[in-house]
């Protein structure tokens, strides 16, 4: 396996309110874990909120007697998310704050993916380009349900709308997926930051165009910056089937 992950805050932002952590190796009953999350809430409280989220999971994860791993990760982002409307009642300035959450864990040839809000995880190939995660935002359920085209959504000016979130309500609801992986998948990781900036098909392009996975991470926040940059970009990307591995 080889993975690289990094963030930009974007050309208009001041901070950044994305966080994600990457682990080849386990951390609890779990042999790698990879997330990323996305705050909301206003300057300090978007930073806290995501900071706050991926490290508590981690956290959870990492003590977890659960062997399974949907059920690991749906116990880790349950009390994450009470953790974190906890915090927000001790600080006012905290009030309203949230965060999407994206998690992935590769066992053998199977990945194991939730999702929270609109950050995405996308698998990507010489032949393909799958949005594995959905999108819990408004126009998504606009296009579920027949009221507005993909396209459309992609401009609408409430495209922004998040419908999920972790610690805005005492339950939160998490999609998980699994897919199985085959030799020369390669993983995506990203915050709205990018896929706002940047459409599906010039990503994978980039993806396939680069020759290693630190090119293809720096040319993705490149290109996302070059387009208008409006939001912090981040990217993890992973190479599951790499025998080479690389500290990032």
């Amino acid at each position: 396996m080889k993975t690289f992950s990094m963030t930009d805050v974007g050309i208009r932002r001041e901070s950044n309110q994305d966080y994600m952590y990457t682990s080849e190796t386990a951390v609890g009953n779990l042999p790698n874990l990879f997330l990323l999350a996305d705050g909301m809430g206003g300057h300090a409280a978007g930073d806290y909120a995501s900071r706050f989220t991926v490290e508590k999971v981690v956290e959870l994860v990492g003590k977890s007697t659960f062997t399974e791993p949907v059920a690991i990760i749906k116990q880790a982002i349950s009390e994450a998310n009470a953790l974190l409307l906890a915090e927000a009642d001790k600080d006012v300035s905290r009030q309203g704050m949230g965060t999407t959450l994206v998690t992935a864990t590769i066992i053998d040839n199977r990945m194991y993916v939730s999702n929270v809000g609109d950050s995405r995880l996308y698998l990507v190939s010489d032949d393909k380009m799958i949005q594995v995660t959905r999108d819990h935002s408004l126009v998504e359920e606009m296009v579920r349900l027949g009221e507005m085209d993909k396209e459309d959504a992609k401009v609408h000016p409430d495209k922004n709308i998040i419908t999920r979130a972790v610690g805005v309500l005492p339950e939160v609801s998490a999609d998980f997926f699994e897919v199985e992986l085959e030799p020369g998948d390669m993983i995506l990781m990203c915050s709205d930051g990018l896929t706002n900036m940047v459409r599906d098909e010039e990503i994978r392009q980039i993806i396939l165009g680069q020759r290693d996975i630190v090119e293809k991470a720096e040319k993705l926040v490149e290109t996302a910056n070059k387009n208008g940059g409006r939001d912090n970009i981040t990217v993890v990307l992973i190479e599951p089937f790499s025998d080479e591995v690389k500290e990032c």
